[in-house]
């Protein structure tokens, strides 16, 4: 299920919910015409505290209905509710909308049989202020939780979109190791450029397609590109979350040692992610392939098989020789299309390894649409 923020309709306050209802009950009761005045007053009276009930429970179990449960979202999605606005508020303030909306049932029930069992106009307009004096008053309480679902759904909807039903490939390493350009290479269209709404730090996230199956690739800067005790806990939150995309972690490395870090430095923050990702699958690679002294003993070799598997134009996996520098690690020329289409083989190859077989889902490569 993939969780789009940005499709939840913006949250009225209070008073626009009150006044959309109140301004549409007094709509529904112009409409009514009768020639006998107790029976006219009785319908519009009735028609105005319905319409108005009406109005509010929709509205409320629809904003109810439109937020995602926690109980049936991944567990990726309840980690960064948590991390962001956290889950026990995010249950509280819904289930106050859903108190609100079964005593405004309620209220619209009784008031409307005050006003259907009397004969006198003056309990009529009495029953019908009455309620409309109980309803406000509901609405005014559940006014903060309108509040902070619309405070809410501004923070979340800066969250990227990660489709769980996709493998998502998380990328990480020492700051400027080049990921984002990395990403860029790999992918087969424009990256998603986002933020993590409890950092200022950028999230860049990109996808390429093989046999009609989107693997998703996420950076993850100001969250796994710094030693531990530079995290704060809202940082850890976000971490443990990752644990839950799994399909695997890239870890770039940068022999030349121009991203500010020493390869040493680069290596105790690899074991502080292999603790913290424990259970996923880690693939070191490379960067920056083009400042590195001397090609790659295999660079000929892997530019041929390359060469010949896309002039073939079939996307069937095939397995290609990965670039490998003089160091033993996997590596790719951006630069000069070297080693990409090898190592989205390798993604590919591990991924499918890592996924576990279910004999009720569809075939490999079968479209799926949302």
């Amino acid at each position: 299920m993939k969780v789009s923020w940005r499709a939840l309709p913006t949250v009225l306050t209070k008073e626009e919910l009150l006044d959309k209802a109140f301004a549409r009950a007094k709509k529904a009761a112009d409409r009514v015409d009768d020639s006998d005045r107790v029976f006219r007053v009785r319908k519009q009276l009735n028609r105005m505290v319905q319409t108005a009930s009406d109005i509010l429970v929709t509205y409320l179990m629809d904003t109810v209905n439109q937020w995602p449960s926690l109980d049936q979202s991944p567990q990726f999605d309840v980690s960064m509710i948590d991390a962001c606005v956290g889950c026990d508020d995010y249950r509280h303030h819904l289930s106050m909308l859903q108190w609100a909306s079964n005593q405004i049932s309620k209220i619209a029930t009784q008031n409307t049989r005050k006003i259907t069992r009397t004969a006198k106009i003056e309990l009529m307009h009495e029953a019908r202020r009455e309620a409309y004096g109980r309803i406000s008053s509901l609405i005014g309480r559940v006014g903060p939780s309108l509040e902070w679902l619309g405070q809410s759904r501004e923070i979340l909807k800066k969250l990227p979109s990660i489709d769980q039903l996709s493998p998502c490939i998380v990328v990480c390493g020492a700051p400027n190791v080049g990921k984002s350009a990395f990403i860029s290479a790999l992918s087969s269209g424009n990256m998603e450029v986002n933020h993590y709404p409890f950092t200022t730090k950028r999230i860049h996230l990109g996808h390429f397609t093989f046999r009609r199956l989107q693997y998703q690739m996420v950076d993850t800067p100001g969250l796994l590109d710094r030693p531990m005790e530079k995290r704060n806990d809202i940082e850890m939150q976000a971490i443990s979350a990752l644990e839950n995309l799994g399909s695997l972690v890239l870890f770039l490395i940068d022999e030349s040692e121009n991203c500010g870090m020493s390869i040493e430095e680069q290596k105790n923050l690899l074991e502080e992610i292999l603790e913290l990702l424990a259970g996923t699958t880690v693939m070191i690679v490379s960067t920056k392939a083009d400042l590195h002294g001397t090609k790659p003993e295999n660079w000929d070799l892997v530019k041929q098989f390359e060469t010949q598997y896309l002039a073939a134009g079939e996307e069937q996996y095939t397995e290609l020789p990965l670039l490998i520098d003089s160091n033993g690690y996997i590596t790719i020329s951006a630069l000069e299309n070297v080693g990409l289409e090898a190592l989205k083989m390798e993604i590919v190859r591990i991924v499918k390894d890592n996924s576990p077989v279910d004999p009720m889902t569809l075939p490999d490569g079968w479209y799926r649409k949302d």
